[in-house]
């Protein structure tokens, strides 16, 4: 990428928009394209391809979605599936209609089957059945990664999809309603802490194994995959290495300072048994992440603490 292309960040307040801004800013990107959604509501097609059409970006990141954790995907299924496929829709066509030839779509690691083969390779995509909880949210994600091929397909553009895992770290949710694991415990184990809690209370029965990947790491592989000028296909972004929901909690509980036991709560969704993906395709084109767990979360709780004002 050029430093003075226009690269557009469309959900720049977001965890990840916010990290890709930081990461094009650190790399020398002095043009980089910005609306609120006050200023653009990408639910609105005509709004959104005016956008493009006026402002012409050479690249465009596609950070915007509704997200959040099983309680969120679970109870608010339409609004997910809805709001995830209208964004992509108008973004994706939009930026064919003005001529943007080059394209990273951020999709999830729930796409993939709920019981498939580990780790996951990005073939398995299509290859079994959905985890429920979460299942309208992944086929929205789903319709992403077909736009983009479609259009490389039938137009030749150069728009790429990316699999980040389980996101973490700066500018996060921590609403206990919507949020993912990573921050809700971050947050239950801060505020346990304050009241002197002896439990830790924790959905599921702390079994399944998850990978979490550090948010600054994966606003660097998409901007290396641009930088490499990658064309097409699907790239999982992860650390390749995962842990169990107890570990997860225990690491939490260190870092926090909080010194009661876990109560595992069996009655609330452990979601699927196990989710790890096979990185070995962006090892293969010279990318792998940096940021160790313990350290991004002692980083995600500084910047926690600082949200909720110390």
């Amino acid at each position: 990428m050029d430093k003075r292309a226009r690269i557009y960040v469309a959900g720049h307040r977001g965890m990840v928009g916010s990290a890709l801004v930081r990461r094009l800013a650190a790399g020398g990107y002095s043009n980089v394209l910005m609306r609120s959604r006050g200023e653009l509501d990408l639910l609105n097609q005509a709004a959104t391809a005016d956008f493009l059409r006026r402002e012409k970006p050479e690249f465009i990141f596609m950070a915007a979605a509704r997200v959040g954790g099983i309680h969120a995907n679970n109870s608010l299924r339409a609004d997910f599936i809805y709001e995830n496929l209208m964004v992509e829709a108008n973004l994706i066509h939009g930026a064919h209609e003005a001529g943007v030839e080059r394209l990273c779509f951020l999709g999830s690691s729930c796409i993939y089957p709920r019981d498939c083969p580990q780790p996951i390779r990005e073939e398995y995509l299509l290859t079994g059945p959905l985890e429920p909880t979460n299942e309208p949210y992944a086929i929205a994600k789903i319709a992403g990664i077909k736009l983009c091929e479609s259009y490389n397909r039938q137009y030749g553009r150069r728009y790429f999809s990316v699999m980040p895992t389980n996101l973490y770290g700066p500018n996060d949710n921590y609403d206990l309603a919507n949020s993912h694991v990573l921050p809700a415990l971050i947050r239950k184990a801060h505020e346990a802490k304050l009241r002197g809690d002896g439990d830790l209370v924790v959905w599921g029965s702390g079994k399944p194994r998850r990978e979490f990947l550090y948010v600054d790491d994966l606003a660097d592989a998409c901007v290396f995959l641009m930088e490499q000028e990658v064309r097409d296909g699907i790239f999982n972004i992860g650390t390749g290495e995962d842990v169990t929901i107890r570990e997860l909690a225990e690491t939490i509980m260190s870092v926090v300072g909080f010194t009661g036991r876990i109560v595992f709560d069996t009655t609330k969704p452990d979601g699927t048994p196990k989710k790890l993906l096979d990185v070995s395709r962006m090892s293969d084109v010279g990318w792998q992440a940096r940021m160790a767990l313990c350290a991004g979360i002692s980083q995600a709780y500084e910047d926690f603490e600082v949200r909720d004002g110390g």
